[in-house]
């Protein structure tokens, strides 16, 4: 075994680190971090420091990977701290470790590894609140939310006390609101639509501050000496009025809160409603970062970080040992036998290629395989129309057998499904930029559901574009005509709500630029690859069948000009 000097020798080198105790300064330091140094205790008076992990997002390969967590927090226990370890959400989603195992092989890595606590994040439910569930109970550590909720009944404990050498510290769980709109609404709901789950969510953010405030309260009742908040809340701005900031602007008696949700690295101290200083410390995505606050033996409390700035994992680095390397390869053995599970079979060949003549045909023609990707997005969403970029669609489904690594290479690339309000005229727009190439291939070229419209392919493209090939706008007539939303046409100055990913609708991927400063009803709420495997196995019934032999007649060419 590597000895412990030698791996501290090579954090110095490789670990940007904010020291627990400077919780404004940025991670751009690389001495020694305070919490790897010797220190000494009397019997009793050990600082208690809270690793925090959160948007995991599956990762099992990347940042410090859980081994690093396991080294550091050993390292933290043999230098005479106690440690707590702790989650604050979006674990169990993500990477094919994830999405290829409902979540499991998550769940069994953090019980391996020993979380004390968890909260939730929105992207918990992507598979399902049946399937949440089941793995709330695999899990072998307990998940507290203040504000989830069924039919105004919370759903977990609104905290846990943990108590170290007589010290009580409570975790107060805070789920973001956001989570009806960036996770499946449908999740929410009972079978006639109407939402029975919900997080406490209202248009001012009261319901939310005073359910965060409840708990407080009570933990102090109880006797909490501190209170960690453990939020999946964030810092954009555009999710007001469920930002950290909101929440800690309203309320008392937080002393530290732990976040994710937005992905970033601050660390911030702000004023509280009754104007006293709360620190928020929050840690990145997919361990690029491990969250740590200290609670001294004399009360004082910091945050910091642990960072991991390098591409490459810190296991294949730092040839860090841990139990979890097992855990891991394990890990990534069930994913093998997960990706090679058979979860469907299909009448059909789905294919992105013309048989014919090879030629690739999903770029630039209605294909059956686009139709069948395109109703996944529509079906999840409930969008009156739903589109996916031919680029996207990467492979074929063949007749058979499907497993879900047949449906991996379908969807490759990790797009998340999103739902915005658009009107009429921004249909049409969309649907004259994806025809503007033809006959050439154009990985923007949409696959439809729910719309169907003809392309006058005599004429030439009024479409304009500028120096980036982003679209512009349409100086003359469109091509495409005759455009129908179901049974009726195409209103130019209604509002539709369209399905597609982030990638399109919010990232201007290929050229869109006509939705991504529009109202989003549903924000990154699943995986692609999630959007088919649900679709095909619950929608279909585990078959694809014969009314995806042909295309359905969604794109109609007309080569002539009628009389």
């Amino acid at each position: 075994m590597k000895k412990i000097s030698a791996l501290i020798l090579a954090l110095c080198l490789l670990i940007s680190f904010t020291a627990c105790g400077k919780p404004d300064a940025p991670a751009a330091n690389t001495e020694t971090p305070a919490a790897l140094t010797q220190e000494h205790h009397e019997s009793g008076s050990k600082d208690i420091v809270i690793l925090f992990t959160s948007d995991v997002h599956g990762s099992a390969d990347s940042g410090w990977t859980y081994s690093g967590v396991d080294v550091i927090r050993r390292q933290l226990i043999a230098k005479g701290n106690n440690v707590i370890l702790a989650d604050n959400g979006d674990a169990i989603q993500g990477e094919p470790l994830a999405s290829m195992t409902g979540g499991g092989a998550v769940i069994e890595l953090m019980n391996t590894l020993g979380y004390d606590v968890a909260t939730i994040g929105n992207h918990e439910f992507d598979y399902g609140m049946e399937r949440f569930m089941e793995l709330v109970e695999m899990a072998e550590f307990p998940y507290v939310s203040c504000n989830f909720n069924k039919l105004g009944e919370l759903v977990f404990d609104p905290y846990i006390i943990k108590e170290i050498d007589g010290t009580r510290i409570a975790f107060v769980g805070i789920t973001t609101p956001w989570t009806l709109r960036s996770s499946t609404p449908a999740y929410f709901m009972d079978k006639d639509g109407n939402y029975i789950y919900g997080f406490m969510q209202s248009e001012d953010g009261k319901a939310l501050y005073a359910a965060v405030q409840k708990a407080v309260d009570e933990a102090r009742a109880e006797g909490a000496d501190y209170v960690i908040a453990m939020a999946h809340l964030g810092n954009v701005a555009e999710h007001k009025p469920y930002t950290y900031a909101d929440v800690l602007a309203n309320t008392t008696g937080i002393d530290v809160l732990i976040d994710g949700h937005s992905h970033d690295l601050d660390q911030v101290t702000m004023k509280n409603k009754a104007g006293e200083e709360v620190l928020r410390s929050a840690c990145g995505t997919k361990l690029e970062a491990i969250g740590c606050v200290r609670i001294t033996s004399q009360g004082e409390i910091s945050t910091g970080l642990y960072k991991w700035d390098n591409e490459d994992n810190a296991v294949e680095v730092l040839g860090l040992e841990s139990i979890m390397n097992d855990a891991c390869e394990k890990a990534k053995e069930k994913l093998g036998a997960a990706l090679a599970e058979v979860v469907a079979s299909s009448k059909v060949d789905l294919l992105i290629k013309d048989p014919n003549t090879g030629a690739r045909i999903v770029r630039n023609q209605e294909t059956a395989i686009g139709n069948l990707c395109a109703d996944a997005y529509r079906y999840i969403s409930r969008a009156d129309i739903a589109f996916v970029n031919g680029g996207g669609v990467r492979d074929d489904l063949r007749k058979g057998d499907i497993t879900r690594e047949d449906i991996l290479r379908v969807h490759p690339f990790g797009n998340m499904l999103s739902v915005c309000e658009a009107t009429g005229q921004e249909i049409l727009d969309a649907l004259e930029f994806s025809v503007h190439a033809w006959p050439e291939e154009f990985g923007g070229w949409l696959c439809p559901s729910g719309i169907r419209y003809e392309v006058h392919t005599y004429m030439d493209s009024s479409v304009e574009t500028d120096e980036a090939g982003m679209f512009v706008g349409v100086n003359g007539e469109y091509r495409v005509k005759n455009v129908y939303v179901g049974d009726e046409p195409l209103v130019l100055g209604k509002t539709y709500t369209v399905a597609s990913h982030n990638y399109m609708l919010q990232n201007r991927g290929d050229g869109y630029t006509m939705f991504a400063d529009n109202v989003f009803t549903q924000d990154s709420v699943m995986l692609d690859v999630q959007v088919l495997i649900t679709y095909i196995t619950e929608g279909l019934d585990e078959v694809i069948g014969q009314e995806y032999a042909e295309p359905q007649g969604r794109v109609i060419f007309v080569e002539e000009k009628a009389e």
